[in-house]
Formats: C-alpha cells, sequence, structure tokens
C-alpha cells in the first residue's frame, strides 16, 4: 500500500514532475466547519455603503435585450483554498421550487439517504428546509426526529423579525435569511434603497443573534450587485455582529440568475474568484463562513461551485439531481465527485446511495431524469458504440469513467442499436448472463443479424432489454438472464 493512500482525504496539489501528487493532510473535522477563534481578523479597510439615489443595473454588464457580457479588468486572484471543504443541501428549499411539492414521508426517505450519502464525517454537513407550511413543519419535526448528527436541519425565512419565531418553533440551531443585495432586488423588488435595506438586513441579524441562532446570510443575486458600494459593506457589518455575539454569520454567495463565471480576470461582480477573494479579504469573513449557492442558467453551475471551494469558500450548496427554480441548482452528486476529485478520497460518504435516490425520485417523487445525466441517467454509462463495446469487452476501464458498479451500484452497459454490431451483442450478453461468448459465436451472429434487420426494416429506436432477452433466450434457451 502507497504512502499516500494511508493519509487522510486532503486537497491534492501537484509537487515537482507531471503525475506526482502529494497529499496535504488534511482530516474533516466532525465538528461544524463554522468554529472559529475569536476575535475575528479585521477587515482590510472599514467601508460604508455607498448612497445612490437610482439603482446600478450595470448595464454594460446586464445589458438585458443583448446576452450578459463578461468583461476582464486585468486583475487576478490566487487560487486559495480553505482547511475543509464541504457539501450543504437545499433540495428541500430551492430543490421544491421547481417541482410540485413532496410529501413528509419522501422528504424523509430522501433524508435517509442524504444522511447515508454524508457518511460519519459529515461532508454534506447541512440540509435547509422551508418553514412557513405546516407540511414543511411536519417534515422539519420528522427528519430531526431520526436523530442523525449530519446532514444538520436548518431552516429559511425572510428578513422579518416575527420570522425568526418560526426558527425557535422548530427547534433549529441555525436559519438562513434572505438578504438580497443587488440594486435590481433592492430598488426594483423591495422599494428600499441600499441604507435601508442594510439597516434592515443587520437589525434582523442582530435579534436573531441575540436569540442565540447561528445566522446564514443569504446574498441574493450577489452576481449582479455593486460588491463595493453595498455588499462589502454590508459584509463588514454581519462580521461585527458575529464578533460581539461570538456566533458565527455565515455568508451565502448567491449566483441567483446564474451570471457567475469562474475566471480569475473576469471583473466583479461576475467572477467567481473574485467575488470569495474579495469576501475574505475586503469584508474579512473566515473561508469556513462562506458558502456557494449557483443556478444554472449559462451551464456553469458546477464549474462554479467548483471554482469557489478553490479560491476559499469552504461550502459549496446542491440539490439532490439538481433540481431547482429555472434551470437548477448544483447536482449534488456532482459535488460529491468533485469533493473526491479534490481531496483525494470519499472521506466515508456512500456513493451508492445516490442511485437509490435518483431511483427513488423518478419511481415515487415523479421526477423526470434525463438519459444522459452524469452518474444518474439510464444511459450515463452506457454506449450503443460496437467499437467503444469491443473495447469495453477487452478491457471496461477504456470506456468507464471509473468502477461504476461499486461506487454506484451500476455496471457498465450497452444499449443495442444498428451501431452495435456483434461486439455489442456480445457485450449485451456477457452482462445480462455472464456468458463471455465470442464475436463469432453461432447464437451472437444469429442475434446481430436479427438486429440489422430491424433497422433495415426501418426501426429507429433502440432494442430494449426485453428483446434482447427474449433472443438470447431463443438462442441460448439454458442461460439464466439477469
Amino acid at each position: 500500500m502507497s504512502r499516500h493512500s494511508l493519509a487522510k482525504p486532503g486537497i491534492l496539489r501537484l509537487c515537482g514532475p507531471y503525475g506526482r501528487l502529494k497529499t496535504m493532510v488534511q482530516a474533516a473535522s466532525v465538528e461544524a466547519a463554522v468554529e472559529q477563534r475569536w476575535p475575528l481578523s479585521s477587515a482590510r479597510k472599514p467601508v460604508d455603503v455607498v448612497d445612490v439615489s437610482e439603482p446600478n443595473l450595470m448595464r454594460e454588464q446586464f445589458p438585458y435585450h443583448q446576452p450578459p457580457k463578461v468583461l476582464f479588468d486585468g486583475l487576478e486572484v490566487p487560487v486559495d483554498p480553505p482547511d475543509e471543504i464541504l457539501i450543504t443541501d437545499t433540495t428541500f428549499r430551492d430543490g421544491q421550487q421547481a417541482r410540485a411539492p413532496l410529501e413528509v414521508a419522501q422528504i424523509v426517505r430522501l433524508y435517509d439517504l442524504l444522511h447515508r450519502l454524508s457518511g460519519p464525517n459529515g461532508v454534506v454537513r447541512k440540509s435547509e428546509f422551508f418553514l412557513y407550511g405546516t407540511r414543511d413543519r411536519e417534515a422539519v419535526r420528522q427528519v430531526l426526529s431520526r436523530g442523525y448528527q449530519y446532514p444538520e436541519v436548518t431552516g429559511w425565512v425572510r428578513a422579518k423579525r416575527e420570522d425568526l419565531q418560526l426558527v425557535r418553533e422548530a427547534g433549529l440551531r441555525e436559519t438562513g435569511i434572505l438578504t438580497s443585495c443587488s440594486d435590481y432586488h433592492i430598488f426594483l423588488k423591495l422599494g428600499w434603497n441600499r441604507r435601508k435595506a442594510l439597516e434592515n438586513y443587520v437589525g434582523v441579524v442582530s435579534e436573531a443573534l441575540s436569540q442565540g441562532l447561528r445566522v446564514r446570510c443569504h446574498l441574493e443575486d450577489l452576481t449582479r450587485a455593486d460588491v463595493a458600494g453595498f455588499v462589502i459593506p454590508l459584509a463588514q457589518r454581519l462580521m461585527d455582529l458575529a464578533q460581539q455575539a461570538r456566533i458565527p454569520v455565515i455568508l451565502r454567495l448567491c449566483d441567483t440568475m446564474g451570471y457567475g463565471v469562474p475566471y480569475p480576470g473576469a471583473s466583479l461582480p461576475r467572477s467567481a474568484p473574485r467575488l470569495v477573494h474579495a469576501m475574505i479579504h475586503e469584508a474579512g469573513v473566515p473561508k469556513a463562513w462562506l458558502e456557494w449557492h449557483g443556478h444554472d442558467d449559462f451551464y456553469k453551475v458546477l464549474i462554479n461551485a467548483t471554482t469557489a471551494w478553490l479560491y476559499g469558500c469552504a461550502a459549496a450548496n446542491g440539490t439532490l439531481l439538481g433540481y431547482g427554480e429555472r434551470t437548477g441548482n448544483t447536482p449534488l452528486e456532482g459535488l460529491v465527485f468533485e469533493y473526491a476529485g479534490l481531496m483525494g478520497g470519499l472521506n466515508g460518504m456512500d456513493t451508492t446511495a445516490i442511485t437509490e435516490v435518483a431511483d427513488y425520485m423518478q419511481r415515487e417523487c415523479q421526477y423526470p431524469i434525463p438519459a444522459s445525466k452524469p452518474f444518474v441517467g439510464r444511459d450515463f454509462n452506457a454506449t450503443s458504440a460496437g467499437i467503444h463495446a469491443d473495447g469495453a469487452m477487452k478491457n471496461e476501464e477504456i470506456y468507464n469513467i471509473f468502477d461504476t458498479a461499486a461506487l454506484l451500484n451500476r455496471p457498465l452497459s450497452v444499449n443495442v442499436t444498428d451501431r452495435s454490431g456483434v461486439a455489442g451483442v456480445a457485450f449485451w450478453i456477457r452482462q445480462h448472463t455472464g456468458q463471455n461468448l465470442p464475436k463469432d459465436h453461432p447464437a451472437v451472429e444469429a442475434i446481430h443479424a436479427w438486429v440489422s434487420q430491424q433497422y433495415t426494416s426501418g426501426r429507429t429506436t433502440a432494442i430494449s432489454d426485453e428483446e434482447m432477452a427474449a433472443q438470447v433466450k431463443q438462442r441460448l434457451q439454458r442461460v439464466p438472464l439477469s
């Protein structure tokens, strides 16, 4: 066994020539990642909110009648990962804003699977719940009765003092508070100005801290916000409150409309690296108190979350299968394998739970899953190409991303079509019967001839497993099918 295989999971860093990896040992803490030594390190320079009479809609980046623009200003920031990275879940909050509400029993079952996926070290550290409806509160009551340490159940409320009562009644230690921070929201939605927004948010957070609650401020629409003129002053005030109360205030960096980009040299507010860097170095927020929350409007939801990790954001927020408002949130299963790649191991996570989640959500919750969706789609590790099937028969590593049978209970498979050839037929037989027949076996050739005739006659769909099973049974009557 190698030296590296004995090490605990840690961020992997290149050391010397390509291919030589050195593990920076970082054991995942069994305590919440929000633990912090006091006092906080002070921000570089205290700043006040920049009052404006009209909203700054940043038309140079967001022209609306054209696609948004990515600007570069020549300023780049370095990769600077935190000591520990982790995953948080919002399946039962943002994830329910895209589909019909889940039933309480369905929420409990999925929460059980999240717990199993998270593992004993709590890689999936928290799960966020609505508190406003009777069904939401009953779901919280039932998942709390499970008694699991991970994922910790947390809430979400508006920036209203009276809503904090819902958190106390639910018996939760942490809640998210909606703190919209772009002028689009402050001026156009709420009808406030920046000063009023800041004072309102500070007042509600102060009240929550006085009640002993750990607070998570959702910086809504951050990637369209004036970072220097509003976000940094707000974040500094929130850190002052945390310092006074000796209670963490977590900042969720919300890429609400999916405008975020992973480019370190892009201009604020769209650059995920620059946003994280500003929170740490301009606002004085500890890395462990930062959390990225993204949407997939521009196909960047997973890479933005991973980028946030690499530049200092401790937590990445996602949902099971990526379900969420509009185009969805970061797929939690994607974060799991990103974590494994960055940390050099699964750190106790049970990834076979991912397949059970997908099966349950599709069967019981009526959530459709695209066949090609990574890790969970019906065909994510299936091939239709005969040349690929031929390679997989020799060694499945050639055309399989990892041991999907071991990690996901999903063996490599083949969809038989007119492109599959005799190799595809032989591979299907091996995967379903255990019989390793050569490509020139009479049964293989006969089934391939039948498949070819189907498409010569005008067929345009793949041969189903049931049809293949019937053909195999006809040609190899004594071979049991799996």
